[in-house]
């Protein structure tokens, strides 16, 4: 096949959903397909002229007959186009709808509800990457249950975290810093645990540079700032050594669609202290961490006191964390699936 895959650039940024579609495409390439990735201009998933003019100018320049990918960070910066879209069998990869992100305004939720309302049933294919996702998209924005599909993302092999080596508990979040991701909420939970010894590593980069340094200001306001360290987006190596070395893996999100770095953590044999923000919370299951409600600070940090202060548990919760994580599916098959929903697309 021939796929276009199109995406808000950069397409290097590091995320969850931006690892995703890079897999996506490591894996058709592997398989023989040509695919050409096609950077997205402007501000998205709200987007400006310049989005729109991206998006037009990214459909002018994929011939017809290519398989059309187009990315739901992205796509509602299509909906001037949607005719075009349906014409030529577009497909979309919906990690969540953009209308369910925290962050925007009553009246910014609503436009990104209406241009995907106008958008997802005029796709030849929604493919979601959980099936939490997938069961919103009929309910919520009219898709055609027919013609959704789910492929959830893989995991790889990884070695199993040999920990800090206390006498602490070193705690690792992998996020991006925006608000959806809940790190507001994590550092508050922590706050009301002074008087356990633990440090907290946050790897994520500043999309919202606003929200980012309004997070590096709480921890000060908190009196935690020496306890917190604030990463920066790393690469793959320096990634795999944090996760190596932590003791406990935390995530206080809003939303996930699927929640691959949870998955990770657990590849890793790292118990988890999560909230239960969408797909998430299926990921994990409960003897291998400590699940609370979302935005709910004070259910987060007491969930997180035990793990935090009990090393034996934190060494049970570990082995059914690696036991979890070994059952996981691999990304060598995830190119696999995900071609079989465009031929699905395709009929």
């Amino acid at each position: 096949m021939e796929i276009a895959l199109l995406v808000p650039g950069p397409f290097s940024a590091i995320s969850g959903g931006y690892g995703y579609d890079r897999r996506l495409v490591e894996g058709f390439r592997a398989a023989g397909h040509a695919v050409r990735v096609v950077e997205l201009e402007g501000r998205h998933p709200l987007p400006d002229e310049a989005a729109e003019a991206s998006a037009r100018a990214a459909l002018d320049a994929v011939p017809a007959g290519t398989r059309l990918i187009i990315d739901g960070l992205g796509l509602p910066a299509f909906a001037p186009f949607a005719g075009e879209l349906e014409a030529r069998g577009a497909v979309g990869l919906i990690h969540h709808p953009t209308a369910i992100e925290p962050g925007f305004s009553d009246a910014e939720r609503d436009e990104l509800k209406r241009r995907e309302t106008l958008l997802f049933p005029r796709l030849s294919r929604l493919v979601a990457t959980s099936r939490l996702t997938a069961g919103r998209l009929p309910l919520e924005f009219g898709a055609d249950p027919a013609r959704i599909g789910v492929v959830e993302p893989g995991t790889d092999p990884a070695a199993r975290s040999r920990g800090s080596g206390g006498p602490g508990c070193a705690i690792l979040s992998v996020a991006v810093l925006v608000p959806r991701k809940g790190h507001d909420v994590l550092l508050r939970a922590l706050a009301k645990l002074p008087d356990l010894d633990w440090t907290l590593t946050i790897a994520g980069g500043a999309r919202d540079p606003v929200h980012a340094q309004g997070l590096v200001s709480l921890a000060g306001e908190l009196g935690i700032g020496q306890r917190v360290t604030f990463a920066g987006e790393v690469a793959q190596e320096a990634l795999e050594d944090l996760y190596a070395r932590a003791d406990l893996f935390a995530l206080a999100t809003h939303w996930e669609g699927y929640g691959m770095t949870a998955a990770e953590a657990l590849a890793h044999g790292l118990p988890v202290a999560i909230t239960a923000g969408g797909a998430i919370a299926d990921v994990v299951p409960k003897e291998a961490g400590v699940i609370a409600a979302p935005g709910d600070v004070v259910s987060l940090s007491r969930a997180m006191r035990r793990p935090i202060f009990d090393r034996a548990l934190r060494a049970e919760m570990a082995e059914a964390a690696w036991r979890a994580g070994q059952k996981l599916p691999r990304w060598a098959d995830r190119a696999t699936a995900f071609a079989a929903e465009l031929e699905q697309a395709a009929r």
